[in-house]
């Protein structure tokens, strides 16, 4: 027998969680991340460093890169971990509504897809199947969607990836002046064929992750301080609420006053308040209309 439409969307939650997107198209990509930063780890260290000449030349690149690798690792883990402001399924309740403690005649609106009443500038994923509060989009290469508590480390793995992969191609130009100097046989522990495909390899995906995650870095950080997201440029929903200076904006998104905790996948976003949504959610029968508008007469 099928259930009703109110016992599917039933689904409130009241702890919390690890957050994990069983998307089949997200979790390759997310895999093909890691696979091809694993690739520019082999071809840096054991093709270009190992066999340089040069102890401190080694030593030096070798530290930047991996210490740049493993932050946008971390930072990938994070973005991809961490709920992005997911608002509970099915919390549309009468209970629920009156917690709010909203004003007479005022207008909230509930997702019919998830049941949930929607806050102010969330919008329903198809992909996580959730609302997410200041949601940007759905990125497949974190399995996740960018949205309120995740943007920074959204942010820090574009900017991470970009920087090792410019280092990455610095490095290969080097190399090729230096074994073109030299003989090839000297400048790696591979065959000089192997050696010129792994260089040209290393230098098309540092090229292309270099723009891609250039352009995507911008456009979130240009989303912060306009604070606009990328959905609410695409559905015209600009100017709907009061918006923040940026620099008020970028030390909410990035957890507080300018410090190296910026760049830190390890910090939280501690200057956000708990949303009521995690707090405590009254259950109850799930409201069917989807405008649902607070009489005057209510005692609230």
């Amino acid at each position: 027998m099928m259930k009703s439409p109110v016992h599917r969307c039933r689904d409130v939650e009241h702890g919390r969680a690890m957050w994990f997107i069983r998307d089949t198209c997200g979790i390759v990509c997310s895999i093909i991340t890691w696979l091809l930063v694993f690739y520019a780890e082999f071809v840096v260290l054991f093709v270009m460093l190992v066999p340089a000449k040069n102890l401190t030349y080694s030593i030096v690149n070798g530290t930047l890169f991996n210490t740049l690798a493993f932050l946008a690792l971390a930072s990938h883990l994070r973005a991809m971990c961490t709920d992005p402001g997911a608002v509970p399924k099915g919390n549309a309740t009468k209970e629920y509504i009156e917690s709010l403690q909203l004003k007479p005649g005022q207008v909230v609106y509930k997702c019919p897809k998830c049941c949930s009443i929607k806050p102010d500038r969330a919008h329903h994923c198809s992909v996580c199947k959730r609302c997410i509060r200041k949601m940007d989009h759905h990125c497949p290469w974190v399995n996740n969607c960018v949205g309120e508590n995740n943007q920074k480390y959204f942010v820090l793995f574009t900017m991470y990836i970009a920087l090792i992969s410019l280092h990455a191609l610095v490095m290969v130009v080097f190399h090729f002046l230096n074994c073109f100097e030299d003989d090839w046989t000297k400048c790696s522990s591979f065959s000089p064929p192997a050696t010129v495909i792994l260089l040209i390899l290393l230098c098309f995906e540092g090229l292309l992750f270099l723009i891609f995650t250039s352009v995507m870095f911008g456009t979130q950080m240009h989303s912060i301080c306009t604070d606009e997201t990328g959905i609410e440029r695409l559905k015209g929903e600009t100017g709907k609420w009061g918006k923040v200076p940026c620099w008020e904006a970028m030390q909410t998104a990035f957890g507080g006053r300018l410090s190296l905790s910026w760049f830190s996948p390890f910090t939280g976003l501690s200057c956000k308040k708990e949303p009521i949504e995690h707090i405590a959610i009254p259950q109850g029968e799930i409201i069917q209309q989807e405008v649902i508008e607070i009489p005057l007469t209510s005692s609230m």
